[in-house]
């Protein structure tokens, strides 16, 4: 588990195709590794992967095909910048929201407009992520933890502050980007336990229909119900 606060901007060292997937070494003077473990989990865009490398400033993870698919790390290529955390620990402040690392899917960017100091950044998700998305609720992009402005559509909107426009990488998007996207942990759950007591509901009700057809037939054939 993360937060959404990003703890330092590291770059791509190196992108090796091996055996179909992906293994990535990313380095980061800032991100004080020698406080790390081989298989520690890291936040790389939001997506979590498990280090099994440390050497110095630098650290090596394996990227699999199903997260090359959902995520944007297959395009990532030597000098690209990248957004990085630690896992969280039980003593460590939650100064955004509860983030798997598990990303949902890619949003673009559609503009950015000044808003004060601020700059209001709107986003486009594809149709089966924009029912998890509320105004004033929380989303994740590119493991950045942000408050939802205002949604229409499959569109919504968030406003980056001076500092974390300065410490993440929205200092570099631009209309066209694509970026990681994590709903809210809670509205997955959520769904999920609605969805399992519509499912129960329409059990019950199968089962009452078929309990009175039976009833019926009785009836028609000649028996008393009491």
């Amino acid at each position: 588990m993360f937060t959404g606060i990003i703890q330092a901007i590291g770059k791509i060292e190196a992108c090796d195709a091996i055996g179909g997937d992906l293994r990535l070494r990313i380095q980061c003077a800032e991100f004080e590794f020698a406080k790390s473990d081989i298989g520690d989990s890291i936040a790389v865009n939001g997506v979590c992967l498990t280090a099994i490398e440390l050497v110095d400033e630098v650290f090596v993870a394996d990227v699999s095909i199903e997260t090359l698919k959902k995520t944007s790390l297959a395009h990532l290529k030597a000098g690209s910048p990248v957004n990085l955390e630690k896992a969280l620990t039980l003593n460590t402040a939650l100064g955004g929201h509860l983030v798997s690392g598990h990303v949902d899917g890619v949003a673009r960017l559609l503009e950015m407009d000044d808003d004060a100091r601020s700059i209001r950044y709107r986003f486009e998700v594809d149709a089966g992520l924009q029912h998890y998305i509320a105004a004033k609720g929380s989303v994740t992009l590119d493991g950045t933890s942000l408050t939802v402005n205002h949604v229409e559509a499959n569109c919504f909107d968030v406003n980056i502050v001076p500092h974390t426009q300065q410490n993440t990488l929205f200092q570099y998007y631009k209309p066209g980007s694509n970026v990681n996207i994590e709903v809210d942990i809670i509205a997955r759950y959520l769904e999920r336990l609605i969805q399992g007591r519509a499912r129960e509901a329409e059990a019950e009700a199968d089962v009452s229909a078929k309990d009175q057809q039976f009833l019926e037939t009785l009836i028609k054939s000649g028996f008393t119900i009491p």
